[in-house]
């Protein structure tokens, strides 16, 4: 299949995503928090395998050591000036408690940017290779699942309708199909190879800066073990993903 229709496709299901959120409404709050860490957890996991075992790989083949790392700490850093920029976190649950109807827009421009951003990398992976492109779909995915959870928790209990919740937070996510559109015409004068590296960056600061913080102080050594488990398991599944498309090739 042509990488462009790889591209748009899986733009345009990574947006599909958004709609996710709406299952919140078919949940106790308590089931939500109960389900939500876990997923954190997993997301985490898969941010970290897939950048790792799968995208740094791949985008290190053609480049320098030094431009190839260059590449990296810019995607890294990036998303660490978006967040600063922003004041706009994972930590769902204190816009919950505290009601601050302003945290539902840095929400959404947050989300709109962290998913042009996304699409950049995702897509810049799908040029290299359709199972690079793959594991990093996955990985990406994974990550989104527990955020349109949380996000659009915040929106509703914020103050927002869940019709106009669930609207905006799809519009949000509609910017993950444009920065992948985007990544596929630049990649004519960019090298791809550093915009694979980039977006490992910013994977990497997701799973370290935003998740990793989310699961790591648990005073219950069971509940911290299974939100090891969840973490683990994104971590085995991204590795067996890309041993197994590296032994088809």
């Amino acid at each position: 299949m042509d990488p462009l229709a790889w591209i748009v496709a899986g733009g345009l299901l990574m947006s599909v995503i958004a709609l996710a959120g709406s299952l919140t409404t078919l949940m106790s709050p308590e089931t939500l928090k109960r389900l939500l860490l876990p997923l954190v957890a997993l997301a985490a996991g898969s941010l970290i395998g897939g950048a790792f075992f799968h995208m740094i790989p791949e985008g290190t083949r053609s480049l320098a050591p030094l431009t190839a790392a260059a590449w990296l700490v810019g995607g890294f850093s990036s998303f660490l000036a978006i967040a600063q920029f922003l004041d706009w976190h994972h930590d769902h649950g204190r816009g919950v408690r505290e009601g601050r109807k302003p945290v539902t827009y840095l929400i959404l421009i947050g989300d709109a940017v962290h998913n042009f951003v996304g699409g950049l990398a995702v897509a810049s992976t799908f040029l290299i290779s359709p199972s690079a492109g793959v594991t990093a779909w996955i990985a990406a995915a994974a990550h989104e699942v527990p955020q349109e959870f949380g996000d659009f928790g915040v929106l509703v209990h914020g103050g927002w309708s869940r019709r106009r919740a669930l609207f905006w937070n799809l519009m949000s996510a509609l910017t993950f199909p444009v920065g992948a559109v985007l990544a596929y015409f630049a990649s004519q004068h960019l090298d791809v190879a550093g915009l694979v590296l980039f977006g490992a960056g910013n994977f990497i600061y997701i799973a370290a800066s935003d998740l990793v913080p989310e699961i790591k102080s648990q005073p219950d050594p069971r509940v911290a073990a299974l939100h090891f488990g969840c973490f683990a398991i994104g971590l085995v599944l991204m590795f067996a993903i890309a041993y197994r498309f590296q032994q088809a090739l």
